[in-house]
């Protein structure tokens, strides 16, 4: 009888060692995808920021031209 509780005891730590081979599998899967997506966000914040850069580039000095024009005007006919 003992014989036959120490090799259902082996099976099941035979069981329980491959289970956790499988989910250590799964959570190495998950955290490349997750790694994956981290480096995919950080080069959308990048090309975000650059646009930006690009359109501040552009708008603030033509808003401060408007402006000028605006006080211009308002200087010569007032």
């Amino acid at each position: 009888m003992s014989d036959d509780l120490q090799r259902e005891q082996i099976e099941l730590l035979r069981e329980i060692r491959d289970t956790l081979k499988a989910q250590r599998g799964l959570v190495e899967e998950q955290l490349a995808r997750s790694h994956e997506s981290v480096q995919e966000s950080i080069g959308l914040q990048k090309t975000a920021l650059a646009r930006q850069r690009q359109v501040t580039a552009i708008a603030v000095p033509g808003i401060l031209a408007c402006l000028l024009a605006i006080g211009y005007l308002i200087w010569r006919y007032f």
